[in-house]
C-alpha cells in the first residue's frame, strides 16, 4: 500500500488492549497524562474572556507572515527575561499553530529527501513521524543516563556524515529532565544549525533556571521552539512559535518567511491572545511549577524506601524516567502495574533505551500522584 505510515502495525498493542480492559473494570490511577487540562490545571478563565472579548470587538483578519507582531513583540520579551537573557526583535520570532508544525517547518527549511537529522536516542516519539513525512532519516546519537542523560559528544560527533543536516535537542528533555546549561564543544565541532525544543523551560528542579540554547550557541543557528500548550496549560489553543537567534535569523529567516506563509496554520484569536497570557498568566506558571516540584519531592522521598526504583532528581521537565532494578522486561511489568491499577508508561516508548525505566508524569493531580506512587512502589516490593 502506497502512502505515509503505510508500512506501520497501527493495531493497538498489549499494553493498550490491557488499559482499555482494566479502565472498563476495577479502573486504575494515571501517572503518564501530561495533558493539563485532565488534572485539574486550567488557565485562568478570566484572563482568557477578558482578552477575547478585545478580539471579537475589533475582528479583523489581517495575516501577518511572521505572525500577530503583538504578540511576537510579548515572546520577544519572554527571551529578554530568560537567563540568560536573550534579546531577540520580533522579526526573528516566527508563530505556528503547534511546536509539531514548528518541527516541519524546520524539517522542509533545512533538509531534502534522504538528508539526516541527528536525534536523540531517548525522547518523546514524534521525530520519527515528522521524519517520515519528509521522507528524513534520523541518525542517533546517545545519551549519557551517568551524567544525568546529558548528551554523549563522541556518540554526536560519530554519527554526523555529509548528509547531516540539523541536530534535534529537547531542553529540558523528555523525558528524562535533562537541560543543556552550557555551550557543548560537540555541537560547535560540527557546526550544523540545531532545533531546540524548549516547551518545558520554566519547569525546572534541580537546575536554577533552562538557559536559552540560542544564547549558550551565538555561534551556530539556533532554532528554539516553544508554545502555549505547556507554558500556559494551554494545549486546546494552538499556538506555538519558533524563535531565531542572530545566526539563525541572518541565514533562514526569509525563507521561513515564505514557509510559514503558505501554511499561515496559527489562527488569529489565539495570537491575539498571547500578550495577555504573558502579562497576566506568570502566577499560574508559577503553580503548576510548583506542583510539579512538590509531587517530584514526593516521588523521591518514596524512591528511598522502594529499592527496585532507582530515581535520580531531574533538572527540570515535568516527568520522572526512573530505572527499575530486578526487572528485564518493561512490557510485562507495565502489564503488572496495571493489574495493581496503576499506569505506567514503559521505557521503550521513548525509544532504544537501555536497561529497564519507567516513565512517570509529575503534573499529576497530587492526591492522585501520591496514590499512584504508593502503590507502584508496593507493587515492586517496598
Amino acid at each position: 500500500m502506497p502512502g505515509c505510515f503505510a508500512h506501520l502495525d497501527l493495531h493497538p498493542n498489549a499494553i493498550e488492549l490491557a488499559r482499555r480492559r482494566v479502565a472498563a473494570g476495577a479502573g486504575y490511577i494515571d501517572l503518564t497524562s501530561s495533558n493539563p487540562t485532565w488534572q485539574s490545571l486550567l488557565f485562568p478563565p478570566e484572563i482568557l474572556h477578558a482578552a477575547s472579548a478585545t478580539y471579537w470587538a475589533t475582528r479583523r483578519y489581517a495575516p501577518d507572515p511572521r505572525g500577530n507582531p503583538a504578540a511576537r513583540a510579548a515572546i520577544a520579551d519572554y527571551y529578554a527575561q530568560r537567563v540568560p537573557p536573550l534579546a531577540l526583535p520580533s522579526d526573528a520570532i516566527f508563530i505556528t499553530a503547534s511546536t509539531s508544525e514548528a518541527y516541519l517547518l524546520l524539517f522542509s527549511l533545512l533538509a531534502d529527501p534522504g538528508d539526516n537529522l541527528l536525534a536523540p536516542n531517548v525522547t518523546y516519539p514524534l521525530f520519527e513521524y515528522l521524519a517520515e513525512l519528509r521522507q528524513l532519516e534520523l541518525r542517533i546519537y546517545e545519551l549519557d543516563e551517568a551524567r544525568g542523560w546529558q548528551i554523549d559528544g563522541a556518540s554526536l560527533l560519530a554519527q554526523a556524515d555529509s548528509r547531516s543536516r540539523a541536530v534535534l535537542i529537547v531542553s529540558p528533555h523528555n523525558p528524562t529532565g535533562a537541560i543543556i546549561q552550557a555551550p557543548l564543544p560537540a555541537l560547535s565541532t560540527l557546526g550544523l544549525p540545531l532545533i531546540c525544543d524548549e516547551v518545558f523551560a520554566p519547569f525546572t528542579y534541580r537546575a536554577a533556571h533552562t538557559p536559552p540554547v540560542g544564547a549558550l550557541h551565538p555561534d551556530l543557528p539556533v532554532f528554539m521552539l516553544n508554545g502555549i500548550s505547556k507554558l500556559f496549560a494551554l494545549p486546546d489553543l494552538k499556538l506555538g512559535w519558533i524563535a531565531l537567534n542572530t545566526a539563525a535569523e541572518v541565514g533562514y529567516s526569509e525563507r521561513l518567511e515564505l514557509l510559514n506563509d503558505t501554511l499561515l496554520g496559527a489562527n488569529s484569536l489565539a495570537q491575539s491572545l498571547l500578550p495577555s497570557l504573558f502579562a497576566q498568566g506568570m502566577d499560574f506558571v508559577t503553580a503548576m511549577v510548583e506542583r510539579v516540584r512538590a509531587n517530584i519531592d514526593l516521588a523521591l522521598a518514596y524512591g528511598t524506601t522502594c529499592p527496585a526504583l532507582v530515581m535520580q532528581p531531574p533538572d527540570g521537565g515535568y516527568y520522572l524516567f526512573p530505572s527499575v532494578h530486578g526487572h528485564h522486561d518493561e512490557e510485562a511489568l507495565v502489564l503488572s502495574m496495571l493489574e495493581q491499577g496503576v499506569l505506567v508508561h514503559p521505557g521503550y516508548f521513548y525509544g532504544d533505551v537501555p536497561g529497564t525505566h519507567l516513565m512517570l508524569s509529575a503534573l499529576t493531580e497530587p492526591a492522585l500522584f501520591a496514590t499512584g506512587i504508593e502503590r507502584l512502589c508496593q507493587a515492586l516490593g517496598k
